[in-house]
């Protein structure tokens, strides 16, 4: 990135998770993303971010109603428009391809190709990187912007053996209900966790910002960057609300009742209660315990909720099931799983209503059917 780029999109409403607080009234958002460096005049009219670094990601969601209709969230994106500040007219034509059926590994690298990838990022990011201290830690093993970064065979599979540890290292702090000292328990009497479960309407993020440096202290909290990194892409206001009807709730669990790990081969039952707090829709998505993907369960998307009308219990609670085969008159309300995988589930609370906020609702624990 080497200017500013404008992002701009028109559709008749835009929610999501994706950290813009984009208008509700039909006329579209305009984005300008600038650079690091970036000192020229910045127009009227957008909502400008300034990125710290070269290399950007960004994602953006379109929500359906009828899960069926996916072809109205891709005819919605595709009207998304990329292209260089004040050079709009001399721009591309944007292109979107298609991957659903393409075969892809997005996981994180876990052998020492991952220190390649920095390398990578060093000769693209320079100082924008990191700190003189972290680019010292990088120099120590031989990767230095604008240096020959070819590390031997011994060098090589101490590297392997690093990667791994570290993204199992990652992968464990994740489940960990208290990180850098603070707990991620939503609710005394459940299992269910969230980075941010202790953020306050004044702190909606709690007790780190979302650099994750700590408001008391200064420093950065690593072990809850880590362990929220290992399964998000990112991360945005959005993920978390103390405002009713806007952005989202998610709670996140990885154990049972009893606390011991979910695995593919059991069966269980998650109880709902009635009136479930979500303005826009909700629905619980199965992940895989050790790469953190979607759960590869034989279906489309693992994931199960108000867009697909499970059925109600006669008070208006609802009861999901999970495991191997569906319970007899239960298939409504089943998500498949396969023995021997463990998984973790996240519910996602979108647009949130006061109850959801204030904790007055509650999910109950994934409960083990024998």
């Amino acid at each position: 990135m080497t200017g500013a780029f404008l992002f701009r999109w028109r559709a008749q409403s835009f929610a999501g998770d994706v950290g813009f607080a984009g208008p509700d009234h039909g006329e579209g958002g305009r984005f300008l993303l600038v650079p690091p460096g970036y000192k020229s005049d910045v127009p009227n009219g957008y909502y400008v971010y300034r990125s710290a670094t070269m290399n950007v990601l960004v994602t953006l969601r379109a929500f359906v109603a009828n899960p069926k209709e996916l072809g109205l969230a891709v005819e919605h994106l595709d009207k998304t428009k990329v292209y260089p500040l004040n050079d709009n007219a001399a721009a591309k034509p944007m292109k979107f391809p298609d991957a659903s059926a393409v075969k892809l590994n997005l996981l994180p690298s876990t052998d020492s190709t991952a220190f390649d990838q920095i390398k990578q990022l060093l000769d693209s990011e320079g100082e924008n990187l990191a700190s003189p201290d972290w680019l010292g830690m990088l120099a120590s093993i031989g990767i230095v912007k604008g240096q020959p970064f070819r590390p031997d065979a011994h060098t090589r599979s101490i590297l392997d053996k690093a990667a791994m540890t570290g993204f199992k290292t990652a992968r464990v702090l994740s489940y960990d209900p208290v990180v850098n000292g603070v707990s991620q328990v939503m609710y005394p009497d459940r299992h269910w966790i969230n980075p941010f479960t202790g953020g306050t309407r004044a702190h909606p993020s709690g007790p780190w910002n979302l650099s994750w440096i700590m408001r008391s202290g200064g420093y950065r909290a690593l072990d809850a960057r880590t362990s929220f990194f290992s399964y998000s892409w990112g991360v945005s206001p959005g993920m978390f609300t103390f405002t009713p009807g806007e952005g989202a709730i998610y709670a996140i669990v990885a154990v049972d009742s009893q606390g011991k790990p979910l695995s593919g081969s059991n069966d269980y039952r998650l109880h709902l209660p009635a009136n479930i707090p979500a303005k826009l829709f909700w629905n619980v998505t199965l992940y895989d315990a050790f790469s953190a993907a979607l759960y590869d369960n034989g279906q489309e998307a693992p994931a199960l909720g108000s867009p697909q009308k499970p059925e109600q219990n006669v008070d208006g609670s609802t009861d999901l099931y999970f495991g191997p085969k569906a319970p007899d008159g239960k298939a409504r309300n089943w998500l498949p799983t396969a023995p021997g995988r463990a998984y973790m589930a996240i519910l996602r609370l979108y647009f949130p209503t006061e109850a959801a906020i204030d904790k007055s609702w509650k999910p109950g624990d994934f409960e083990e059917v024998r």
